[in-house]
Formats: structure tokens, sequence, C-alpha cells
């Protein structure tokens, strides 16, 4: 275990080493994922082979790589918006590629055991859109039966006629998961799919918690506490749990949520450290030390975990007073042909929220929740209001400004501010399901500002602003 443990220090370390610079956040297109494939054709390593079309008429490839006898099934962004596994498979391959250094006997290993298939992306119609689905609007992860969409045909035809002894299954998942009921974001989860409904384990799937056994073990010396395991309740359309069901052993890797991570660069490299963690186990068998253990230890993914948390604010409504909590999250809205995102929060939750968690939390004990003030401006264009000095104005209470302009497809600003355009101002504080826009005040004095979800100290220096919402 402790060349193991050395093994996995040197990769964390080297990692930099690796890592696809062409890739550096998870809007990119199939266009980026080409020119991938492209500058490897004619690399004696790779076969690389057309496997069919997406539903647009977009190919989709695998790159083959290796000679071993025990072939290895990964793929990624069968969920067009979940793209963090796809940067990782061409770090991977980066690696494999990388020669001369202290992971030769690895990668030699690797190579010599296994015979590696990834799909790098399998909906690249959802990837050119950021959404989950296909250009159908089927999931693609709930076709495995029906086979409706043209990738689902695709995947079911590789596993059934490369029939891979192992399956990578690789997702993102909604990042405010916790790991079981705590305040920990589980920011990886793993899932040995069940066959059936009585979640029954035979040989097959007895590889993969084995697999995952060792996957957790490394992952709790980066991201301690932060593992979780999927439910795994059979769910008879999807794919890994058919997978699983028709004889390859399936592995469900699911990357959540890191606080300061949004592009989900560092999960990436932990996605990079587990795949390659498993391949390793695989190619020398050394996963078939493992026991199920510590696989049925990790606990289950729940969903106490906010954005933003706000405890114990005041509220004076219609001459009555009582306190409540705010469970805020802030949802992401890709713009410029899905190649960017602003923040578009929501409060999602409101009154006693004791038993849940932020990845941000205010303690608003003392203070008021309240409307802060509209300011109605006269403008023909919304670039006017850049001369305004947005944080003299939260001091002074104002999160609004009430313009007379009317929406033309642009819903946020720069500015940490509410512009009201096609909506009157509000006459009353936010509430259940609203834009979480308000100020904080203690004995009649504004503290801080709220604007679309994100809190302002207003007792010090202007900070970074993050975007203001517009409606």
């Amino acid at each position: 275990m402790n060349q193991k443990s050395d093994f996995h220090n040197s990769l964390y370390n080297s990692y930099v080493l690796f890592q696809e610079k062409t890739l550096s956040n998870r809007r990119f297109k199939q266009t980026s994922v080409n020119t991938l494939i492209d500058k490897r054709i004619g690399n004696p390593a790779y076969e690389i082979k057309n496997v069919g079309e997406s539903f647009e008429g977009r190919a989709i490839h695998y790159l083959k790589t290796g000679t071993g006898p025990r072939k290895i099934l990964l793929w990624s962004q069968m969920h067009g918006d979940e793209a963090t596994a796809t940067m990782a498979c061409f770090d991977i391959l980066n690696f494999l590629e990388a020669e001369n250094d202290e992971f030769d006997e690895i990668r030699k290993l690797i190579l010599s055991e296994t015979t590696l298939y990834f799909v790098p992306m399998l909906n690249p119609d959802g990837a050119e859109r950021f959404q989950r689905r296909n250009a159908q609007n089927i999931d693609i992860n709930r076709d495995a039966l029906q086979l409706q969409a043209p990738e689902s045909r695709i995947l079911k035809q590789l596993q059934q006629s490369l029939q891979p002894e192992f399956g990578f299954n690789l997702h993102d998942k909604n990042p405010r998961y916790s790991v079981g009921n705590t305040s920990k974001l589980a920011t990886i989860s793993f899932l040995a799919t069940a066959y059936d409904q009585e979640r029954n384990v035979n040989a097959v799937r007895e590889k993969a918690i084995q697999v995952i056994s060792g996957m957790n073990r490394m992952l709790q010396n980066y991201i301690p506490d932060a593992v979780g395991r999927w439910n795994e309740d059979f769910e008879p359309r999807a794919f890994g749990d058919n997978i699983q069901k028709w004889g390859t052993t399936l592995i469900l890797i699911e990357s959540g949520g890191y606080v300061g991570d949004p592009e989900k660069q560092y999960i990436r490299k932990l996605n990079f450290m587990s795949i390659l963690t498993a391949l390793d186990s695989i190619a020398d068998n050394s996963y078939a030390q493992e026991g199920r253990e510590d696989y049925y230890k990790l606990p289950e993914n729940s969903r106490y975990i906010f954005d933003f948390l706000i405890r114990n604010a005041t509220i004076n409504e219609e001459g009555k007073t009582y306190q409540t909590d705010l469970g805020i999250d802030r949802a992401e809205v890709n713009y410029d042909n899905a190649t960017k995102f602003f923040y578009r929060s929501k409060i999602e939750d409101y009154g006693d929220l004791s038993i849940y968690f932020g990845s941000e939390e205010f303690d608003a004990t003392g203070y008021t929740l309240e409307k802060g003030e509209t300011l109605s401006v006269s403008y023909s264009e919304i670039s006017q209001l850049d001369k305004f000095d947005p944080w003299e104005l939260l001091k002074e209470g104002y999160t609004y400004i009430k313009t007379d302009l009317t929406s033309e497809g642009v819903f946020f600003t720069q500015l940490p501010l509410h512009i009201l355009m096609d909506k009157s101002a509000p006459t009353s504080a936010p509430t259940f399901e609203d834009i979480p826009t308000f100020i904080l005040t203690k004995n009649g004095i504004v503290k801080f500002a709220v604007v679309n979800g994100f809190l302002y100290d207003l007792s010090g220096e202007a900070p970074a602003f993050y975007n203001g919402v517009i409606e």
C-alpha cells in the first residue's frame, strides 16, 4: 500500500505535466474534442474509429489504445453538460503518451495488460447546447431499453460488440449534494450499479465494488470525508444498470462540487487520479484484494447543502415579526451560444433550515431583512448605468434600478445590482422562490446587501463584484 501511496502522491504532484491545456472550462464544443482526436491520427499507439453519428449528424469516435487482454470501455458526456471527465480523459491520454519519466513502469503495465476504448463525447449535440439531453430532448441514460436515440444505439452496440470486462460511466452531478447529512460536499461519488431490484451482488458487480474501494482509499488522502456513494436503487432504463446486467463490470463516477472550483478543474484532477488508480489496480489485479466493507461504509449522497444559507434573519411583515432561514442556490444560465454562463439565484427554501448547511453561511441574528430601495432612471440604453458607483448605491440601501428600457434577451449585468426592465419595483422583501435581492439592517442602518444571492459587507472597501440580474 505504501508503494501505491507513493505513486498517487507523485501523480498528484505531477498532474500539471499531463493536463490538457486547450480544455480549461466546461463549455467546450465537439470541435475542441475533434481537434484533440485529429492530432492523434497516424499515431501508432491509437486506433481511432468513427462509431456512428448523433441525431444531428455529428460523428462520434472512440480512441483505442493498449494491447492487453482486459478490455475497458470509458465514456463521458452522455449528458452534454457533464464535461469534467471529458477533460480528464484527455489528461489521461497525455499521461499514457508520455515517456522517460518516473511513471514508465505503471504506464507500460496499463498499456500491456489492458486495451482501453475512450469515447470522450457521446452526446455532442447536447454539448453544443451545454444541456443534459440530446437534440431530441431524450435523456440518453434513460434510453437503454427503447434505444430511441442514435447515441444510445451506439453505446449499446459498443458494449455488445466489444464485450468489455470493465466499463466506466463518467458523469457530473448537482454540485450541492452532501456526503450523507453532513456539511461536506460530495466532491466525487461512486456507484457499483445494481443489475436487479434486489441489488444483489454477483461476480460482475463485486469487481466494481472492489475497484471503487481502491479509488476511494486514494481520494481520502486529498478530499477526506468528501467522497459519497450514489443511490444504488435499480433503474431499469439506465445504461449503467443494464450494462452491469449485460456482463460488463460497471463503475459510475459522479463529479460533484468543490468550493472555489466553479469550472471543476480540481475535480477534473481528481477524476484523472481516480481513473488511473482504477486502471492500475485492474492491470495488476490488485483490486481483487479488496472487500466490500469500505464501499458500503461510504455515505449515500443527500441534498443537505445550499450554495448560500442565511440563518436567523428577522422579518417584519404586516406588523408581525418572526425569524427565518433562507436557502439560496445560484443557478448557471448559458449565454453566448452556451460558451459562457452567468448566475441567476433563487430562494430554494425558507423557514427552519436548521438541518441543512451552506457552502457559504451567514448568521443574520440581530439583523432585519428588508426590501432594498429602488432608484428610477430614464435611459435609452443599459450601458448608461455605468455612470453610477454601484458600491455607493448599495451603501445607501439601493439594490434595484428601475429603467424605462425593455428586455432584449440580456438577463444579467456586471453591476452588483438588480435591474428592473419589464417588471415593477417590489413592494416587499423577497421570499420563497424569489430572486434573493435585499438588505440586512441593524438599528435601521444598512449593514449588508444581498444581490442575486451574493452577500456584500458594506463596512469595508468595494470587493470584486458578482453579476447582478436583469428582469
